[in-house]
């Protein structure tokens, strides 16, 4: 009896393996990027820079291998998933880790990188033309379905430039910061008016919360990225907003420590790695011990929701509660 359970939930349990596992990757990858950009200032992380990246490398694979299983098996999950109000933003997860991992590989494989930047940026101009289509032409969503789960789509086009440039890129990369910082601006405030005049974000996608500060913090980076390396008065509202809102955010970890664990609490990881790493090269900009002392909160900051996430998700895992119905 047991057993026919079993084999019973196995297929339940692949149905449910929902596109935002891939929020666990864009968490690492991100976090594998602020520990080897980190690591420059504190040496004691240098270590740990070549087990993440393979570690975050095998992750992706079993994940991509897993979801691949389930688009030939139930493909009409995949189907539900793309018009869903919310999960369709996940789908440039994939690019975005593309775009993550090439900035990664900067430093270890120019060729590697290129490749990774190439792959990943074909698949953002597919994600955003498709998505922003499906957002024009839908008729079913509704303004309690906006969530910052929205930026993810566009954060993935300012992430560009910060290899591209590298690469030599430089229009391309104008090309993708101009469209994710014009969208991530009408988003932004689409967002606030949906989040202070209609019904609070459910408990589930309130993690999605720290997204508001990811934007503004990987468009400083890319907007220095394109301005060869220069601080001008631009850079400095990106960076001082993207603070203002990790501020403001923070005031509601006492409110986001008091829900259940889900998969969305990935949404933690990302966005503070992109933090960081924005502190970092404004650090490097102004040598301001200021910013050093930033960067220092941060990054244990970082380490401290990784090691919680990490140790969560496992737990969920053991005791069946991933890949269950929504």
């Amino acid at each position: 009896m047991t057993t026919q359970a079993g084999y019973e939930e196995q297929p339940l349990r692949l149905r449910n393996f929902h596109i935002t596992f891939f929020a666990i990757i864009l968490g690492m990858a991100g976090f594998t990027l602020a520990i080897q950009k980190g690591s420059g200032l504190f040496p004691v992380l240098e270590p740990a820079n070549a087990w993440l990246l393979y570690f975050t490398l095998a992750l992706f694979g079993l994940v991509s291998l897993v979801y691949l299983v389930k688009a030939v098996t139930h493909p009409d999950t995949i189907v539900k998933e793309w018009n869903h109000p919310v999960k369709v933003n996940f789908f440039p997860l994939i690019a975005k880790i593309c775009l993550v991992l090439s900035v990664v590989y900067l430093d270890r494989s120019m060729q590697v990188s290129y490749y990774l930047w190439v792959t990943g940026v074909v698949l953002q101009l597919l994600a955003s033309v498709f998505i922003i289509s499906s957002w024009i032409n839908q008729s079913h969503f509704k303004i309690e379905h906006m969530t910052p789960g929205w930026f993810i789509p566009i954060v993935g086009a300012i992430i560009v430039p910060i290899a591209g440039v590298k690469h030599g890129f430089i229009e391309v990369s104008w090309f993708f910061f101009a469209v994710g910082i014009i969208f991530w601006i009408a988003l932004f405030t689409i967002v606030m008016y949906r989040m202070i005049f209609h019904a609070s974000i459910p408990d589930r996608l309130l993690p999605t919360l720290f997204i508001l500060f990811a934007p503004p913090a990987i468009g400083f980076i890319a907007y220095v990225k394109l301005g060869g390396g220069e601080l001008d008065a631009f850079a400095r509202i990106l960076y001082y907003f993207s603070l203002f809102m990790f501020v403001l955010v923070l005031f509601q970890l006492p409110m986001l420590s008091k829900i259940n664990f889900y998969l969305s609490w990935w949404a933690y990881s990302f966005p503070v790695a992109a933090k960081a790493l924005a502190t970092l090269l404004m650090y490097h900009l102004t040598m301001n011990p200021f910013f050093k002392s930033i960067a220092i909160f941060e990054l244990g900051f970082l380490i401290l929701i990784i090691v919680v996430l990490l140790i969560r998700t496992l737990m969920a895992v053991v005791r069946g509660e991933i890949c269950v119905e929504d």
